[in-house]
């Protein structure tokens, strides 16, 4: 494993890699992330330590949805067993993405704590729902709209550490067996040290997004039904979340030079 520091225009290239992969594999590439979803919420709604399980299952989970676009870049359909490939390995590297897990868990725990302390409850989200549907029409909804994306950027930006370190740990840990602690550190250097393209990586998200609504609501203007316009929003929503699940893993790729053996 080898750092290799990529050129500020791959950000894009991983964007538009992980279209194609998703082109190739739509199905399994939308179905997947969806059964990560929903087993996730389901062990998040055990007693007691559910929620903090949940959280540690994710790193595992996001494995799997990496070999799934390595896959489906392969040509081969990702079937559902995919999402277990991180458990799937010999007892230690199950450990290791373990405690990966572990430390993912703790870490976003505090960083929730952190949220509370300096961010306060959450705001009332009804708020947002009304701004979406234009029913604004005392100055304190708005007021509230504007404290509810306050607080969820402040929230952004406390997790953003937590993000940046645990970017590329899952893939370190199980492809190249680095220790939980260390794929932390490599993962947050590979990260910073190539700033250049995660910008431009996260700006072509945002402009496809962006681009991707805006002919949402013409068509939706042009065809006169406006009804189709929220089944819309929940296609587009599932198809750009498989788009950039599959993008990490090329992010992963570009970002060290060894890649991973052929199969997982």
């Amino acid at each position: 494993m080898k750092l290799r520091i990529a050129a500020a225009r791959e950000g894009i290239d991983w964007l538009r890699s992980g279209a194609r992969a998703f082109a190739r594999q739509p199905v399994a590439l939308i179905g997947l992330p969806l059964m990560l979803a929903a087993l996730l919420a389901f062990v998040g709604m055990l007693p007691l330590a559910g929620p903090l399980l949940a959280l540690a299952l994710l790193p595992a989970g996001t494995v799997g949805l990496m070999e799934a676009a390595r896959q489906a870049t392969q040509g081969r359909f990702p079937s559902p067993a995919v999402l277990l490939t991180a458990l799937r390995t010999a007892p230690q590297g199950v450990r290791q993405i373990l405690l990966l897990g572990l430390l993912y868990a703790l870490c976003g725990a505090a960083a929730e704590g952190l949220a509370w302390l300096l961010l306060g409850a959450p705001p009332d989200m009804t708020a947002l729902v009304n701004l979406s549907q234009e029913k604004l029409a005392a100055p304190a909804t708005l007021e509230q709209a504007r404290a509810a994306m306050r607080y969820n950027l402040g929230h952004l930006l406390l997790f953003a550490p937590l993000s940046l370190a645990f970017w590329h740990a899952p893939a370190l840990t199980h492809w190249h067996g680095v220790p939980p602690v260390k794929s932390l550190f490599f993962s947050a250097v590979a990260v910073l040290r190539n700033w250049r393209a995660f910008t431009l990586y996260g700006l072509a998200a945002a402009a496809l997004m962006a681009s991707a609504t805006l002919a949402l609501t013409l068509l939706v203007l042009l065809l006169g039904a406006p009804a189709l316009a929220a089944h819309g929003v929940a296609l587009l929503g599932l198809v750009m979340a498989a788009i950039f699940s599959a993008s990490v893993w090329f992010s992963f790729c570009g970002c060290f030079e060894d890649a991973p053996p052929e199969q997982g």
